[in-house]
């Protein structure tokens, strides 16, 4: 059986605390094994339910967006980075599912981190857990009540003891349904019981 081997991280850009957790998950990763972080950020705001149109917009509106886009990325992210420089900046300026797809075949990330903002959040016009769900690639949501709430899609739960997350109990996405908040099952990791939430 082949094992996938990790030599990049990805993280999907977000402004907002699960952002910022599913960050600091994706950088403890990327420097706990000094691995490159690739950070993505998207010209229309990809969890916009009603936003999501970078293949509409205008020659001039593009290129606005990208350079207000990249300096917004560049201030909020430098700090929290620290001293860490093995990270890049890629800006997706496609529909967001086109632009990582070409990322996983160019293999610029072997997991990916995105936030997940609330339990009704979508990613590109899609439910955020199914598009999660399907991805071919290790993928984890963090959020959306706390930083230690992780759901792994089926590659990444195959790799979970690759991900660095001994402290928290990731839960596993269900395909074709959003994940209800009082009516799922805890898969530990190996190291804890199994436990039923009802």
């Amino acid at each position: 059986m082949t094992v996938t081997s990790i030599h990049a991280v990805g993280f999907c850009a977000h402004y907002s605390e699960q952002g910022e957790w599913a960050f600091r998950r994706a950088l403890e990763l990327a420097r706990g094994r000094n691995l490159q972080l690739n950070i993505f950020h998207f010209l229309c705001d990809p969890w916009d339910k009603d936003g999501f149109m970078a293949d509409r917009l205008q020659d001039e509106q593009r290129r606005r967006k990208m350079i207000e886009g990249e300096k917004k990325l560049r201030l909020y992210y430098d700090e929290m980075l620290g001293d860490y420089l093995n990270v890049g900046f890629r800006l997706c300026e496609d529909n967001g599912w086109k632009e990582l797809h070409r990322c996983i075949c160019n293999r610029e990330f072997q997991v990916l981190f995105l936030p997940y903002p609330d339990r009704e959040a979508e990613f590109a016009g899609r439910p955020l857990t199914e598009f999660a769900a399907a991805l071919a690639c290790p993928a984890a949501l963090v959020g959306p009540a706390r930083p230690d709430e992780v759901y792994l899609n089926a590659p990444a739960a195959f790799l979970s003891e690759q991900l660095q997350m001994d402290d928290v109990r990731w839960l596993p996405l269900d395909a074709g349904r959003r994940i209800r908040e009082n009516a799922c099952t805890v898969v530990a990791h190996p190291a804890h019981e199994r436990l039923d939430y009802q």
